[in-house]
């Protein structure tokens, strides 16, 4: 409970009065006096949040890699260095994700890497509406765009050893 800090002081200066209390401001932001005099509702504090970009686009990245056809974030630069990073269980969730983040808005652009066969255009909705549905109801911004670049087509093929034989001698 915030209490107001209250110093009395006795002077000469008022021959037979009495002690005059002086008020003093708190040094502590959270040592305010309610203004008023009425209590506090919870959640009617004042203050502000600030969030990061980082969190937007690491929420933004884990929503787009759960869609059903998403086989990865990010151009080809990106995804062998993020490669580099799962040898040593240091996954970037946020690679091939941009975001501007404002006060009440936030924007997000995504580079992605499709499964074939998957048709590209409703994987890249289901992106859109992923990412557009967690930065809504995890972060609390408004969501003004998503912009989805398909960089690749990943083929089941890619991911075969390869044990088949050269046809060059």
């Amino acid at each position: 409970m915030a209490t107001e800090a209250t110093n009395t002081t006795t002077g000469t200066d008022n021959a037979g009065a009495a002690p005059t209390p002086k008020t003093t401001a708190p040094t502590s932001r959270v040592d305010r006096p309610k203004v008023g005099g009425q209590p506090t509702e919870v959640g009617s504090t004042g203050g502000t949040t600030t969030i990061a970009e980082g969190v937007v686009a690491k929420v933004a990245g884990i929503a787009a890699r759960q869609v059903a056809g998403v086989h990865a974030l990010g151009g080809g630069g990106a995804r062998a260095i993020g490669a580099i990073r799962n040898v040593v269980n240091s996954t970037d969730l946020t690679q091939g994700v941009k975001v501007e983040v404002g006060e009440t808005q936030a924007a997000a652009d995504l580079t992605i890497v499709v499964d074939y066969p998957q048709p590209i255009q409703e994987v890249a909705q289901n992106v859109r509406s992923a990412v557009e549905q967690a930065i809504t109801n995890l972060v609390g911004l408004e969501v003004v765009e998503v912009n989805v670049e398909v960089n690749d087509v990943h083929l089941p093929s890619d991911d075969s050893d390869d044990d088949t034989e050269s046809r060059v001698a």
